[in-house]
């Protein structure tokens, strides 16, 4: 097996909490996804304090979402020019 396949686990601090986290990234990558995660969380929570945690992390989840959505479609465009211009 190689090291990209290995499965390893990483252990994170997410809003204060311990997760335990696999997958077959590095454990820095693992570690630097959970960074960001935390901070989106924790910029939420400091937004608006008297939201439940099941809410916030449902707020970040789709922000990200929105993002990602977002680059999709730049993503898409971007490729339409490439192809455009052969």
């Amino acid at each position: 097996m190689s090291i990209e396949q290995e499965v390893r686990s990483v252990r994170v601090q997410i809003l204060g909490e311990e997760h335990n986290i696999k997958g077959q990234a590095s454990a820095e990558y693992i570690e630097s996804l959970a960074s960001l995660v935390d901070g989106r969380l924790q910029e939420v929570q400091k937004n608006n304090p008297l939201l439940p945690r099941h809410r916030v992390a449902i707020l970040v989840a789709i922000n990200l979402a929105n993002e990602l959505e977002k680059l999709k479609k730049e993503h898409e465009g971007l490729l339409a020019l490439v192809e455009e211009a052969n």
